[in-house]
């Protein structure tokens, strides 16, 4: 059985892997597992390529620390500040044991201006989420977007089609990537 080391103990990032990965290989049983590393990148990244520099360390560290795995997955969320407004998205970074790299982004969507406020202040955007909507640990459970859905859209299914997105090289194995 495959193994996959997702580079969190974050329930709601442990599941979009596995959910992931069974949505595109419905035939195979997967092994998912988590292990805490660091991502190199500041707590709350503040733009796209910070973000994606945290999804790839991740995946390596988790790599470094699980060798025996075969596949190794680091999701990072970061947010970008505009004159439109401050935007937030997640990248995922997968590595496989054949060397081959996968990466797929989420939506992007925009905060409201109190989340912002808070996150520009110097908050990481779940403690914001928390505070603004009188939550606890919602980064562990819906998240941002599913606190401005009504959970329509959670963090799970948010995370899981830019899993789905970042296997698309592991899917398609004879296309150059």
């Amino acid at each position: 059985m495959p193994r996959i080391t997702v580079a969190s103990h974050n329930p709601v990032k442990l599941a979009a892997a596995g959910i992931g990965f069974e949505r595109l290989f419905p035939n195979d049983d997967f092994q998912v597992v988590g292990v805490s590393v660091a991502s190199g990148v500041p707590d709350q990244p503040t733009s796209r390529a910070e973000t994606m520099t945290g999804a790839r360390n991740r995946a390596e560290n988790a790599r470094a620390r699980h060798p025996e795995s075969d596949y190794w997955l680091g999701i990072e969320g970061g947010i970008e500040d505009s004159a439109l407004g401050m935007t937030c998205f997640a990248w995922v970074h997968i590595i496989g044991r054949n060397g081959r790299i996968g990466r797929g982004q989420t939506a992007v969507f925009y905060l409201p201006e109190e989340v912002a406020s808070l996150v520009r202040a110097g908050m990481e955007v779940g403690h914001a989420d928390d505070q603004v909507f009188g939550r606890e640990n919602s980064k562990q459970s819906s998240g941002a977007i599913g606190l401005l859905t009504d959970d329509v859209i959670d963090r799970e299914a948010y995370y899981a089609h830019a899993v789905i997105m970042a296997l698309a090289p592991f899917k398609n194995p004879t296309l150059s990537w």
